[in-house]
């Protein structure tokens, strides 16, 4: 395959070349290690999951696909289509085998043999910036399912090591907001059966979502034979990979486990969304070792946040679908009583905070980019101090603290804005000059 000479200096490219071989490295070694840490609790890791995947049925096909349209916008049309034909033939024998023999059906395995495809075209038939462009592409698109089994194995190791939670002191902050569980929990359950089938939907495709924008940014790449120095997917996958470290250090299981049905014997009561729990002092409260403490931040309310800041410079269409993607997720991580209302401000704040230090590392980092992130970290570090010690004088005065919690997020939301304001109207640094791909 012919391809014009890259534009990048070679003075830059030697650097560029070596971060994503140590970030390879140490992505890699991540997953080692947190497949190393499941198995001492008897249960299977990421790589385990994803290799299964090879030959067993998949957890899930749509995202497979997705990762296999990542992975093909390094490829001319004419390699697209035969690597799509590829996976559906595939898929195609495996259908039929499992047919016959009576297993579990599902789809993708075809999708994870195409990307293994160009990886092994990769290594075997191309050579210099040619075979590191398609390494790139089936990276990104290994990366985004092996980060959706990575945050799987995180769930599972907070509800092993976390046997307390600390429901009480969240539900007892989010007064300070008025309960906005408890109100979308009835909002929805008066628009059944339509209301919850939309937004559970929405709610469990926010991964191929991501992957569509991702795509609509990266359209470009097979005919500049190189990447943009930034887009959703490097965002996206970083908070999942930060996020389920607060998970750690802030248990909570939502309000729909903690104080409601789905949280059986376990549950303080079977109150949400109908009635309010009476809290007096705020304690841990055990639970069970299955439920995962996934609550703090709401990294779907992250992710959407995220989705809806890159399509803010989309096609129309792409803007109306990234507001409507934000809208629905807030409404179905309160509706479903998933989240409480102080998780979403929270997940705004950390989404934000990643997201600035992504585009600062792409643009090259500076004054503005370390007051806006040590800003970001801040406010969230103080969120999360202000709800495990401060709940009792949160709902005493909400209208104090609930104004103040909200002038926290903005503050956030405004810094972001007028700093990448500025960005965009100011010079780039020298190793941004060069053209590139529309980045948002």
């Amino acid at each position: 395959m012919k391809t014009e000479p890259s534009r990048i200096p070679a003075r830059i490219r030697q650097p560029q070349t070596v971060l994503w071989a140590a970030a390879g490295v140490a992505t890699l070694g991540f997953l080692i290690a947190l497949e190393f840490t499941a198995r001492g609790y008897g249960l299977p890791g990421p790589i385990t999951h994803h290799a299964r995947e090879v030959v067993l049925a998949p957890d899930s096909g749509p995202l497979l696909y997705a990762g296999l349209a990542l992975a093909m916008v390094v490829l001319t049309w004419r390699q697209r289509l035969v690597a799509a034909g590829a996976a559906i033939g595939i898929d195609v024998v495996f259908f039929l085998v499992r047919w016959a023999a009576g297993a579990e059906m599902n789809f993708g395995n075809g999708a994870l043999w195409a990307v293994l495809g160009i990886a092994a075209v990769a290594v075997t038939r191309r050579t210099g910036p040619e075979r590191l462009l398609l390494l790139k592409g089936t990276g990104l698109g290994l990366l985004l399912v092996a980060g959706h089994k990575t945050g799987d194995t995180w769930l599972l190791i907070t509800s092993k090591t976390r046997p307390t939670v600390l429901d009480p002191y969240v539900a007892l902050a989010d007064r300070a907001l008025g309960d906005p569980s408890w109100l979308a929990g009835r909002i929805v359950e008066a628009t059944e059966p339509a209301g919850p089938f939309l937004l559970h939907v929405v709610y469990g495709q926010l991964p191929l979502a991501a992957a569509l924008v991702g795509l609509y940014q990266l359209r470009r790449v097979a005919v500049e034979r190189r990447f943009p120095a930034h887009h959703l997917v490097r965002t996206f996958l970083v908070i999942g990979l930060l996020g389920p470290a607060v998970y750690m250090v802030f248990p909570v299981v939502g309000p729909v486990y903690a104080y409601g049905a789905d949280g059986g014997q376990w549950a303080v009561g079977h109150l949400w969304p109908d009635t309010l729990p009476s809290i007096g002092t705020p304690h841990p409260v055990p639970f069970d070792e299955i439920t995962p403490r996934n609550c703090m931040p709401s990294l779907h309310t992250a992710w959407a946040v995220t989705l809806f800041v890159h399509t803010r410079k989309g096609s129309r269409a792409m803007r109306y679908a990234g507001t409507f993607w934000l809208v629905a997720t807030l409404s179905a991580t309160l509706g479903f009583g998933y989240h409480y209302g102080v998780d979403l401000v929270a997940g705004v704040v950390f989404a934000l905070t990643v997201e600035a230090a992504m585009r600062s590392l792409a643009r090259g980092w500076d004054r503005s980019a370390t007051w806006l992130v040590a800003h970001g970290t801040t406010v969230f570090a103080v969120l999360l101090v202000s709800y495990r010690w401060l709940p009792v004088e949160m709902a005493e005065y909400p209208w104090a603290s609930g104004p103040l919690l909200v002038l926290l997020m903005a503050s956030v939301i405004h810094g972001y804005v007028r700093t990448t304001a500025l960005w965009e109207t100011t010079t780039a640094p020298e190793r941004q000059r060069e053209p590139r791909p529309e980045l948002v």
